[in-house]
């Protein structure tokens, strides 16, 4: 588990069960009004990692990707959701801004595929993961906290995933 520096970690997952299981690990801690950017190459790992956060975080539903309906909306028995967003269609950050992301992060947390794609629609303070395609099974991914809220985040997925504070 190389440490970048305080906000940041990089975490190479060797097969895509266990990108899953980190999902699973961050699925847990999300809350409303989260919001968690991924952004990497295709075959990256991207929606692997986000079965993995919806699975977590308590949804039924079987997530995935979301590329041609832009959106995807993930429940909880509880009625609570959680936003899945596919940007590589999206043209500009306004075209963003026309989904009513506002209204997604006051009602949920919110994950966003190709989230550089949109970078200044989202919100300043995020949870940034760069993933990185190694070999067929392994991939790299590189966590950055953005923002007291994601520093928190990002110390508490340290702690569930590597066991250290």
């Amino acid at each position: 588990m190389p440490v970048l520096n305080a906000q940041s970690l990089e975490f190479i997952s060797r097969n895509a069960d266990q990108t899953r299981r980190a999902g699973i690990r961050l699925g847990g801690l999300l809350q409303p009004g989260d919001a968690i950017c991924l952004a990497g190459e295709l075959g990256s790992g991207k929606t692997t990692l986000v079965q993995g956060i919806c699975a977590g975080w308590g949804s039924l539903d079987q997530a995935s990707s979301p590329t041609f309906m832009l959106v995807n909306l993930y429940r909880r028995p509880s009625g609570q959701r959680l936003y899945h967003l596919d940007a590589y269609r999206l043209s500009s950050p306004a075209e963003a801004e026309d989904l009513d992301l506002d209204a997604m992060f006051e009602d949920g947390p919110v994950v966003v595929e190709w989230a550089d794609r949109i970078l200044p629609a989202l919100p300043p303070e995020h949870l940034w993961i760069a993933l990185h395609w190694v070999d067929y099974e392994q991939r790299d991914l590189i966590i950055s906290a953005h923002g007291p809220r994601y520093q928190t985040l990002l110390h508490q997925f340290r702690r569930q995933v590597f066991g250290v504070p």
